[in-house]
């Protein structure tokens, strides 16, 4: 039987393994999750709220036993794990909020002749390809709408976190949830093919690589029908002169290092106006080094390792890459002792001297590391940020609200933030441009791409 290995981060061991699913059984999934989706569609829009509720209070109660695995699996100081659980209700509470509003018929004529409304039909079954860096989050920001909206749901989750997908399930238990209508797979890539050719399946969720996301769009191939692609990301800040400099270099820094960098809408590359440079270069020196890089299931510890070797080694051999160009680390590693070759503990670090001729400010590097570019004006900095095949999130830190709005309209980027970084509002859609990929979650706009439009042109009279 083939197995699918989990390999913790924290010291390397097999944490878990898991059995692949064989290709009749997966056929027996898909066609289960058809014929609950048949019953699903049945109810009202109030009786899935209930269900969706009923499972979002059942995963909170989950907590410690969420926050233990997210650690141990990829990595996630257990200090830093309650956020993803906070993240999850926050954006399923706003999704079920809304769901009633945006899911009932647009009524576009009324009157003794004529009732014609716009019906938002579900789409059938939902393939979700959840990554492991958000396990929780992720997965779910597409899950809940899913749920709501009628349709029914086949999750599989990264290798390195399938017991976020277990866990998952388990919450869904007991809530009056028709069987069948959410399941996981554990499967190879081969399989993942299959599935997304399957004509049974009605729309194709993937956070991944670039890469990935071509595959997933080859493996459609004649079919018509819409996919949720959130993919590669290196994320841009200019910090303004008039900005508020110890509130740019924290959350900037935080924004970096936050999961150890393994973020999509992490913070990669930060442009800082010249007249600041220095200032915000020793402050992120300075608040960097006191970074406590160690064991993630330290409450002490705020930096845990990356998720795999070969991510280790692709970090360093980036940042090496750029020092060969004339890149320069600034950060003290010898504070950092447990980071090593041998490992997956990478210390933070911040390179200067950097430019757009190296990988390490054009590529997506994924790790606790940034650079930091001095930038002689706001053309400058403008024309640098929109300098990248990627557009998930850009920042502005700066006290001009009104230039602000003016800058971000010229950036290409999914979400522009004023003074913020690495978060979001649920009710803003979650989505990027260029090679980020296409579609959106979350907002009111994401029922939109889970549903169809069905018109109703009713004439009564007659």
């Amino acid at each position: 039987m083939n197995m699918q290995k989990t390999i913790t981060p924290i010291n390397n061991s097999l944490y878990l393994e898991r059995p692949y699913l064989e290709n009749s059984e997966i056929d027996k999934t898909i066609d289960t999750s058809v014929r609950a989706f048949k019953e699903w569609r049945q109810t009202t829009v109030q009786e899935r709220i209930q269900v969706v509720n009923k499972f979002i209070d059942n995963l909170i109660n989950l907590g410690e036993e969420v926050k233990k695995e997210i650690c141990w699996q990829i990595g996630r100081p257990i200090s830093q794990c309650g956020s993803e659980l906070r993240g999850f209700e926050e954006r399923s509470r706003y999704m079920v909020e809304i769901a009633e509003e945006c899911l009932s018929d647009i009524v576009v004529k009324k009157n003794n002749e004529f009732d014609n409304y716009i019906f938002k039909a579900p789409l059938g079954v939902i393939f979700i390809m959840a990554p492991w860096n958000y396990p929780v989050m992720t997965a779910t920001n597409t899950i809940v709408p899913a749920l709501l909206s009628g349709n029914s749901v086949i999750l599989k989750h990264s290798s390195q976190t399938p017991m976020c997908a277990e866990l998952i399930a388990k919450a869904l238990i007991g809530t009056g949830i028709p069987e069948g209508l959410f399941q996981y797979i554990h499967t190879d890539h081969s399989s993942c093919e299959k599935i997304i050719s399957d004509s049974r399946i009605a729309h194709v969720v993937f956070t991944g690589s670039v890469n990935g996301g071509k595959e997933i769009k080859k493996y459609i191939g004649q079919r018509f029908i819409n996919v949720g692609l959130e993919l590669g990301g290196k994320d841009p800040a200019y910090v303004r002169s008039d900005c508020d400099l110890n509130h740019a270099i924290e959350n900037l820094i935080d924004g970096a290092f936050f999961n150890s960098g393994q973020s999509c809408c992490g913070i990669e590359r930060i442009y800082v106006d010249k007249s600041i440079f220095k200032d915000f270069v020793d402050g992120a020196k300075s608040l960097t080094e006191k970074y406590i890089l160690g064991d993630p299931s330290d409450s002490n510890t705020n930096l845990g390792p990356v998720v795999r070797m070969s991510a280790a080694n692709f970090i360093r051999s980036q940042m090496e890459e750029a020092i060969a160009q004339g890149a320069n680390k600034i950060v003290d590693e010898s504070k950092f002792e447990i980071a090593s070759l041998d490992n997956c503990y990478v210390a933070p670090q911040i390179l200067v001297n950097v430019n757009h001729e190296m990988r390490f400010m054009t590529e997506e590097t994924f790790g606790p590391t940034v650079g930091i570019m001095l930038v002689e004006n706001e053309k400058e900095a403008m024309e640098l940020m929109n300098d990248s095949p990627y557009g998930l999130t850009a920042s502005l830190w700066t006290k001009d609200f009104e230039f602000a709005k003016s800058f971000g309209k010229k950036i290409d980027t999914g979400t522009f933030f004023m003074n913020r970084c690495d978060a979001l509002d649920p009710a803003l859609a979650w989505t990027g441009v260029k090679d980020t990929g296409v579609g959106c979650s979350l907002s009111k706009l994401a029922f939109d791409h889970l549903t169809r439009p069905q018109s109703f042109h009713m004439r009564k009279n007659v």
